[in-house]
Parts: C-alpha cells; sequence; structure tokens
C-alpha cells in the first residue's frame, strides 16, 4: 500500500476517533446555528439512514469486505496526489466506523444538519471522508486514467503516419 494512502487514513481514522471521543465524553447537544447546524451526540446501530439496524455483525462484516475491496481497487489506479487522497480518505473513514462497531456495538455520530424541513440524517467525520472519497473516485473514473497513467475520458486515435 502506498505510504501517502496509510498516512491520509491515519490522519483520517485519527481526527474521527479523538473527535467522537470529545463529544461522547461530554454528551454534546450544542446549535450552533438555530434550525439549520448543531453538534447532536447519537448512537447509530445501523448504517446510512439507519438501515440494517441493529445488525451489528453483518455491518462489521460488510466493512471489512469494503476495506479489501477498497484495497484491491486502489491497485487499479495509476499513483496519482488525486488517488492517495481519495484511498485515504475511504479507508480512514471506513476504519473509523469499523472502530466504533467493533469496541462499543454502534457509530458515534454527531453532525445534526436541518435544512427548511428535511433532516438529515445525523453523521461524522468518518462518513464525511468516505463521502468525499467515493466523490474524487467517480471524479477519476470519468477522468479516464489507465493503468499508464494515461488520462481523458476518450481516447484519440493516433495518425499511424
Amino acid at each position: 500500500m502506498n505510504k501517502k494512502i496509510v498516512m491520509i487514513s491515519s490522519v483520517v481514522l485519527l481526527f474521527d476517533q479523538i473527535i467522537k471521543s470529545i463529544i461522547e465524553l461530554n454528551n454534546v447537544h450544542v446549535t450552533l446555528i438555530s434550525n439549520f447546524f448543531a453538534f447532536n451526540y447519537y448512537q447509530n446501530t445501523g448504517a446510512a439512514f439507519s438501515i440494517l439496524e441493529g445488525k451489528t455483525y453483518a455491518l462489521i462484516a460488510i466493512s471489512l469486505v469494503m476495506l479489501v475491496f477498497i484495497y484491491s481497487m486502489a491497485f487499479s489506479h495509476p499513483d496519482s496526489k488525486l488517488k492517495n487522497v481519495a484511498f485515504g480518505l475511504l479507508i480512514g473513514g471506513v476504519l473509523g466506523n469499523l472502530i466504533d462497531r467493533i469496541f462499543y456495538g454502534y457509530v458515534r455520530d454527531f453532525i445534526d444538519i436541518k435544512l427548511f424541513s428535511y433532516h438529515a440524517p445525523v453523521f461524522n467525520i468518518a462518513d464525511m471522508a468516505i463521502t468525499f472519497g467515493v466523490v474524487l473516485i467517480i471524479i477519476m473514473t470519468f477522468m479516464g486514467s489507465d493503468r499508464s497513467g494515461n488520462k481523458g475520458f476518450r481516447r484519440r486515435k493516433q495518425d499511424s503516419n
């Protein structure tokens, strides 16, 4: 595994776990912007949108399978700054939530956003890292980089002169 990916994922994991611990220890419930943005500590026994709620072992297994898949996928992209950031965020985020599930039986969420009548699911830093990592991987895919580092969504035929 690329050292830069390991560094980025380690920073994400450390930051995620420290912030979650501070929020949990203080049982934080603080409104930062009224009717829009708050930190509210919440224990989520499911995945996104509380799917598979209470299925901790299944979610741990899915996370482990995803880590293996992500690890193997990282080798299918040429080395680049974008790749390092994308896979570093993704691995760090998955590990952050996996550690919560293994040691607590739930994921510690706290970022609470409301927009008019819509109340988004409460999430955490690991969730943000996963989301941004996936978005960057989608961008890399549309950029069309191949294993040799050639870029471009469509390849031009070269003249045979």
